[in-house]
C-alpha cells in the first residue's frame, strides 16, 4: 500500500462531518482547519461570523468544505438548532469539539461571584450542553462518533491565579471521562485534547512578563505552542480509524509541561 493511501485510511475524515464549538478562536479555527484539510466538512461555532470569515476563506482557497454557524454556546436553545442545521443541510454530524473558553487571573479573594458565575457558565455549562445536545445525536444514530473536549493543564494540575478556570477545567476532564465510559457501548468515543500554554485571545491578558518567564523555565521545549501542533493530536482523536480504541483519554500537548516537577 502507498504511503498516501495508508496515512489516508488511517487519518483521512472523507464523509465526515464536525462540528467545532469555538471554531471562530485561535486553536479550535487551526483544529478546524486541519480537520478540512483530512477531508472533513466543518462548521465554525461562534458569535461573531466576522472572526470566521479569515478562516473559512482559507479553507475554501485549500479546496475544503467548510461553513459558520451563530450560536451561544452556553444556550441549549442555540445548541439544538445548531445540530438540527447541521444534520438537516449535512446528513450527519460525526466530530464534535467543545471548545468555548474564558479565563481569568483575579486573586481569589477578590473573584466576584458574577465573574466565578461566568466561567463556570462558559467553561464548564458549554462542554455539558455541547455533549448532552450531540451526543444524544451520535448516540441515538448509531453509528459511532468522536466527542473532543479541550481540557487544560490546569485540569490536570491547578495552576496559580486562575482558580476558577483551574476548576472548571477540572470538572471538563471529569466529565468527558465519565461519558467515554456510558458511551462506549455505542462506540461513541468522548477524550479531551489538553493544549499545554499556547497564547490565544483568552489567556494573553495573564501572560505577563513574570509569568512567561515561569512558563518557559518550565517547560523542557522552551516555547509556546503554535495552534497548528495541535491538528496533529486532534486528527488522531476525531479518525474512527486510527483512534478507534482511544476513548476517555486526555492527551497531552505542551513541550514538555507535565513532565517537569522540580
Amino acid at each position: 500500500m502507498k504511503t498516501e493511501s495508508y496515512l489516508e485510511s488511517m487519518f483521512g475524515l472523507t464523509g465526515r462531518v464536525a462540528v467545532v464549538i469555538g471554531g471562530t478562536g485561535e486553536l479550535c479555527g487551526a483544529i478546524a482547519e486541519g480537520l478540512c484539510a483530512a477531508g472533513a466538512e466543518v462548521v465554525l461555532v461562534g458569535r461573531n461570523p466576522e472572526k470566521a470569515k479569515g478562516r473559512l476563506e482559507r479553507i475554501a482557497a485549500a479546496g475544503g468544505r467548510g461553513w459558520f454557524h451563530a450560536a451561544e454556546a452556553t444556550s441549549r436553545r442555540d445548541l439544538e438548532a445548531l445540530r438540527d442545521a447541521v444534520a438537516g443541510r449535512s446528513g450527519r454530524i460525526d466530530i464534535v469539539i467543545n471548545g468555548a473558553g474564558t479565563n481569568s487571573a483575579t486573586p481569589f479573594l477578590e473573584v466576584a461571584e458574577e465573574e466565578f458565575d461566568r466561567i463556570v457558565r462558559v467553561n464548564i455549562k458549554s462542554v455539558f450542553l455541547g455533549c448532552q445536545v450531540f451526543g444524544r445525536h451520535l448516540v441515538e444514530r448509531g453509528q459511532g462518533g468522536s466527542v473532543i473536549n479541550i481540557g487544560s493543564m490546569s485540569g490536570l494540575t491547578p495552576l496559580s491565579r486562575v482558580f476558577t478556570y483551574s476548576a472548571t477545567k477540572a470538572a471538563v476532564h471529569n466529565l468527558s471521562k465519565n461519558l467515554a465510559r456510558d458511551w462506549a457501548p455505542h462506540r461513541v468515543r468522548v477524550n479531551t485534547l489538553v493544549p499545554g500554554f499556547f497564547p490565544a485571545e483568552q489567556n494573553r491578558k495573564v501572560l505577563t512578563p513574570e509569568r512567561v518567564a515561569s512558563i518557559m523555565g518550565h517547560t523542557p521545549m522552551g516555547r509556546f505552542g503554535k495552534a497548528d501542533e495541535l491538528v496533529g493530536a486532534a486528527l488522531l482523536l476525531a479518525s474512527d480509524r486510527a483512534g478507534s480504541f482511544i476513548t476517555g483519554a486526555e492527551l497531552v500537548v505542551d513541550g514538555g509541561f507535565n513532565s517537569m516537577s522540580i
